[in-house]
């Protein structure tokens, strides 16, 4: 079964459909997701729909576009939700400087304290880096945190060999089967299939041939494809070897079978 490890269900684009979707995702191979917070509304949402579906986790975070008017009272809720036993990590958290450059000391400081914060609780990280490669990564290298993810990875390999190396994955989803992602098929291409995380971001960065239409789980079959073309390996092999690493990377003592 495909576990799905970063997706946004709660997102508007889904009204109307999200249950009958969300219903459907196990008769569709897909057997976890993990439904990511990008604030405090959206986490609670992300625990809501996780105690209604028995296969949909969550983790809990700031996304850097929110982090402006972010306060400690944000960080206490966050530590209060992330004590929820399907919470398995704290995300999405990190930097964003394509639109909210104008905010960047303000989202340095609550990416520092999110990272703080997982550090306490013990929970992996989901990692937001969006034209600010080089402060995410020595943030988090200075932060300690050796246990997370990089998602929808953008950067080039020797990048992705160096977050290996500290203890991260790389999150991989729909952007790999663009006509110009060279750079992604060159990282996929040469870093271990079991540092490889399945990801859509759902509703958004649908993979081709549906680009363009509003993302869900089921269109990694896509994703699953082009990694084993990359890799020249068979897509069961993709799904097995992802699953087993996102189960080692989300706290398993977490997880209800």
């Amino acid at each position: 079964m495909i576990y799905e490890t970063h997706a946004h269900y709660d997102d508007e684009r889904f009204d109307g459909v999200r249950e009958e979707l969300l219903s459907s995702l196990p008769d569709k191979g897909i057997g976890r997701v993990i439904n990511v917070g990008a604030d405090i509304p959206s986490s609670r949402a992300s625990i809501a729909l996780a105690e209604k579906y028995p296969y949909i986790y969550a983790a809990v975070g700031i996304h850097p576009h929110d982090t402006e008017h972010m306060t400690e009272n944000d960080i206490d809720i966050l530590r209060q939700l992330s004590a929820h036993s399907k919470v398995l990590a704290i995300g999405e958290i990190g930097l964003d400087y394509h639109y909210d450059a104008e905010y960047k000391d303000e989202q340095l400081y609550w990416f520092r304290r999110q990272l703080e914060l997982a550090s306490e609780v013990a929970l992996p990280v989901i990692i937001h880096s969006r034209e600010a490669a080089r402060d995410t990564f020595d943030i988090i290298k200075d932060s300690g945190v050796r246990s997370g993810v990089i998602h929808a990875y953008s950067g080039g390999v020797e990048m992705a060999e160096a977050y290996i190396d500290m203890g991260f994955y790389i999150g991989v989803g729909g952007v790999v089967t663009f006509k110009n992602a060279k750079k992604l098929v060159e990282v996929v291409k040469n870093i271990p299939l079991d540092k490889i995380l399945l990801e859509t971001d759902s509703p958004y960065l649908s993979p081709e041939p549906v680009r363009g239409t509003c993302n869900n789980s089921q269109n990694l079959e896509y994703v699953i494809a082009k990694i084993g073309e990359i890799k020249q390996i068979g897509a069961d092999l993709v799904i097995e070897t992802t699953r087993k690493t996102a189960e080692s990377l989300f706290d398993r003592k977490k997880v209800v079978a």
